[in-house]
This record gives structure tokens, C-alpha cells and sequence, in this order.
């Protein structure tokens, strides 16, 4: 290490001076010279470059678990603190998570449901429980609004649409983008919030032709819809606080190629040990 810090630091001060504060011999630097590094460490720095490349493909979102992970899928395994030493190495760190807020309109008279999931968000075959929420995108037009539905079996994106317009006609065309992909069988447990899009009659007649059953999230109770929040803030985190939207069609593209492009076929998910939505699904449907 000590010879290390003399190369480089010897063009702003003598090699002779810095051996001396260092209390190494000059001839002993010298050789470390002509020995070049050692095998440990090019081993850190092909792991430097390997962690760095996983680091800007996961556009900058990975942290440790999920690099770990990711290197032994690629057939080169480290351990969890040789990638968190160079992580510190190359100054790398995901993203910062902000605060996320949850804006529902339940305050209505319109008709609601039970919450028939009641938080069995694991153990599902595809296309049989589907989770739906709303949320807002900050564009240099004004506000943008997503709507998605969720497959809790692989937590893929299966549905989606986006309007300048936070109302009825956005959940029921992500509705219809998620029931034309998906063509699911009579019986899917289709659960969201109790919010007036949701239990508006357009959205509940939608759902009565596709022969499925609605759930709603109990008031003021995120937890009861977690893994569309978590989505949300996941998308927000990881993208959308990385970039600023001039429009709204700007967003609407970036917003596409993340969904469907990223966190659909390439993003590792922990819930579903540490697959993407895509491969784990298939897996699935081949068992």
C-alpha cells in the first residue's frame, strides 16, 4: 500500500522525499516497480471493471446483494465484501432513495369491495391475481399519470397507460393493454385502492365482462396494495428522479423502455429470488 501511494503521488513530490516519510527504502519502491501488480490486484481490478459495468447497466440502482448476485449469474462469483470493498473502491453507491407519497381519492360515494387479497401477495400462478395503482410524473407540461397492473406471480408489468387526465378511462385502458397481452382466464382476483377511478362503474363493468373478481385495499392502508407501491417507488427512485421530462411525450417514451425494457426483462427482483419478472415467469409456466 505504501508503495502504491509514492506512484502516485511521485509527480508532485521527489520519490526520495516520500520513501523517507514513508520509512521504505528507495530500492525497495524500484522494485515493487518493475514487478507490476500483483495477481490479487488484478484480480480487484477485473472485479473493478466487472462491478462498474453491472453498476451503469442497472443505470445506476444496483447495490451490493444485487451485484453479487448478478456476478455469479455471469459465472464470475465474488463474495459480498470483496464487492462492497470495491464498491468503495470505484465511489459507487445506488441511487438515493427518496420519500415516496401515496395520493388516493377515496372519498366518495361510489360503490367499494372487500379486500378479498388480504396481503396474499406470493404463491400465485401467472394470471391469477393482478394488482393495479396510479401514479403522477412531474413533466415541463404538467403533470403526467401512470396507471399499471401488476401480475403477482412473476410481478411483472402487464398493463399500462398514461394521460394527462388522472380519471376512470385511464385504469380502464390499462385494463384493457393488460386483459389484451394477457387474454387471463375467468376467476382473476383483480385488486387496487379504493379510489374513485377504481370504483367507478366503467372500471367495475370492465372487470364484470372479463369475469373477474375485484378487491379493494382498506382505507388510508398502502400496505394492503405493497407491491404496486413498491413498483412505483421503484420506478420513481431508479428513473424518473434521474431525469427531468421537458414533455410529456418524452415521458411517456422513457417511461415505456423502462417498463417494458428494464424492469420487465433485466432488473433483478429479491421477491422473486433475484430474477427478473420475465425469466421467473417463464420458469413458471415450464415447470
Amino acid at each position: 500500500m505504501k508503495y502504491a501511494w509514492i506512484d502516485e503521488h511521485r509527480d508532485q513530490y521527489s520519490v526520495t522525499r516520500l520513501c523517507h516519510i514513508l520509512t521504505v527504502s528507495r530500492s525497495g519502491y524500484c522494485q515493487w516497480r518493475k514487478r507490476g501488480p500483483s495477481q490479487r490486484a488484478q484480480a480487484n481490478a477485473a472485479l473493478d471493471r466487472e462491478v462498474a459495468a453491472i453498476h451503469r447497466a442497472s443505470r445506476g440502482s444496483y447495490g451490493r446483494p444485487r451485484i453479487v448476485r448478478q456476478l455469479r449469474i455471469q459465472g464470475q462469483p465474488a463474495s459480498a465484501e470483496r464487492v462492497r470493498r470495491s464498491l468503495q473502491r470505484l465511489g459507487l453507491r445506488p441511487v438515493y432513495k427518496r420519500p415516496y407519497r401515496v395520493t388516493t381519492d377515496s372519498t366518495h360515494r361510489l360503490p367499494v369491495v372487500p379486500n378479498l387479497l388480504d396481503r396474499r401477495f406470493d404463491s400465485w400462478q401467472p394470471d391469477q391475481a393482478w394488482v393495479s395503482d396510479i401514479t403522477f410524473i412531474r413533466t415541463g407540461e404538467g403533470w403526467l399519470y401512470l396507471a399499471a397492473v401488476m401480475d403477482l406471480a412473476s410481478r411483472r408489468i402487464v398493463g399500462w397507460s398514461m394521460s394527462e387526465r388522472i380519471n376512470a378511462e385511464l385504469v380502464c385502458q390499462a385494463l384493457r393493454s393488460a386483459c389484451w397481452q394477457r387474454k387471463p382466464a375467468p376467476g382473476l382476483l383483480l385488486h387496487s385502492d379504493r379510489g374513485s377511478q377504481y370504483a367507478s362503474r366503467a372500471y367495475r363493468k370492465l372487470a364484470a365482462d372479463s369475469k373477474m373478481t375485484v378487491s379493494m385495499s382498506r382505507r388510508a392502508n398502502a400496505w394492503d396494495n405493497a407491491p404496486m407501491e413498491s413498483f412505483f417507488k421503484t420506478l420513481k427512485v431508479e428513473r424518473i428522479y434521474q431525469v427531468r421530462y421537458e414533455t410529456r411525450a418524452e415521458a411517456r417514451l422513457d417511461i415505456v423502455d423502462w417498463i417494458e425494457g428494464y424492469y420487465n426483462r433485466q432488473r433483478l427482483h429479491t421477491s422473486i429470488d433475484f430474477s427478473t419478472p420475465v425469466d421467473y415467469e417463464a420458469r413458471m409456466i415450464a415447470a
